[in-house]
């Protein structure tokens, strides 16, 4: 007998159609406001500006440390706008560049580790990832609630 998910089976207890056993659901992504097969638009060729929240944490480090370790990090990656530390925290932010949300993540999940020996960072892990569009970054500003623009830049504690 084959066991089907129930989040799966149709009304009439079969498994959800399009997929074979063993296989993987397709995800696919939907703006506000539009419908799955209305999207005939390609996405932007260009690369597009992304900001950047990377938020790392970890065992207590000494604020010196943690401090010289960020400077080096914003002077080894030239677009970083701030950072804010304490011990044991940190959150670095900036804007990157790049042709979709996938490839802005990828970056940021790999400045860390990729500037962990450069800089001389702490052993920390990354426990916060946010990534918006300007457009997005710039409506939230003028909304009144996301972050403050970065200013000023620079190595700050919290």
């Amino acid at each position: 007998m084959r066991k089907v998910r129930p989040q799966t089976a149709s009304r009439t207890g079969g498994a959800a159609r399009g997929r074979d056993q063993g296989q993987q659901p397709r995800l696919t992504s939907v703006a506000a406001g539009e419908r799955l097969d209305d999207r005939t638009a390609k996405p932007a060729d260009g690369p597009r500006l992304w900001h950047v929240t990377l938020s790392v944490s970890g065992a207590e480090t000494p604020l010196t440390e943690v401090r010289r370790a960020l400077e080096q990090l914003a002077h080894d990656h030239p677009f970083l706008l701030t950072s804010r530390y304490a011990g044991n925290h940190a959150e670095v932010r900036y804007w990157e560049e790049a042709r979709d949300l996938h490839d802005a993540a990828a970056v940021a999940l790999r400045l860390w580790g990729e500037h962990r020996l450069s800089a001389r960072l702490p052993p920390w892990e990354i426990v916060g990832l946010e990534v918006i569009d300007r457009d997005t970054y710039h409506l939230r500003i003028a909304a009144g609630y996301g972050p403050p623009p970065a200013s000023p830049m620079g190595v700050h504690p919290f």
